[in-house]
Order: C-alpha cells, then structure tokens, then sequence
C-alpha cells in the first residue's frame, strides 16, 4: 500500500513557473515507478510525465516536453513536476500516481498501470 499527497498546486499566470510534490509513505517509495496525470473539465485524465524507480529513465507528453521536468528524491520519498513556461491550456487538476510495475516506455501513460493515487491538487494558468 502506498499513500500519496500532492501539493504545490496554485493560480500563476501564463509564462510562470510551479513546482508540484508528491510525498509518500507506506510501501517502500524507491521501488516503484511514479507518474503524473492531469485531468482539466470535461476531458478525460491524461498522462503529463513519468519516472522509473532510480529516476534514470523519464518520458513525458509531447504538449509539456521541454517545459516540464519530472524528478525524484527517495531519501525523501517525493516525486516532483517542475512546470515552467506555464500556459493556459495547461489548468488542470494534477495526480500524482504509483506502480510496483516494471517501468516501460511503451506504456508508461497508461492509467490502468498504476495502482495508487493522490488527491489530486489544483493548476490554473491566467492569461
């Protein structure tokens, strides 16, 4: 069982920059693979990044590649999502979530992968 808590969310207007953390307990955090999903109104919930156990191998959507930087520390059990360069389209209730699956690149955003998730915390980019 792993436990998830996000937090960082926020309202910033469009160029700014938010960091996202993902704190969790429970099982042990440095065997899991961790992902970031986001879900705005009336869309349905979408991959935005990704990160295997050691954070070595990280993967990310095409609409934040380049803007957006996965990490992780597992000495603190926390996952982040740097989000810089931020734009309107990206509001959206971001959801850290976790696996004890092997990472793989070919279906990493796949929701049904994960098992555990956060509460979800709450992005709005002003223009």
């Amino acid at each position: 069982q792993v436990q998830l808590v996000e937090s960082g969310g926020g309202l910033v207007q469009a160029g700014g920059s938010l960091r996202l953390s993902c704190a969790a307990s429970g099982r042990t955090f440095s065997r899991v693979a961790m992902g970031w999903f986001r879900q705005a109104p009336g869309k349905e919930r979408e991959i935005v990044a990704a990160i295997n156990w050691s954070g070595g191998i990280t993967d990310y959507a095409d609409s934040v590649q380049g803007r957006f930087t996965i990490s992780r520390d597992n000495a603190k059990n926390t996952v982040y999502l740097q989000m810089n360069s931020l734009k309107p389209e990206d509001t959206a209730v971001y959801y850290c979530a976790a696996t004890p699956a092997p990472y793989a690149r070919s279906s990493y955003g796949r929701r049904e992968r994960y098992d555990y998730w956060g509460q979800g915390t709450q992005v709005t980019v002003s223009s």
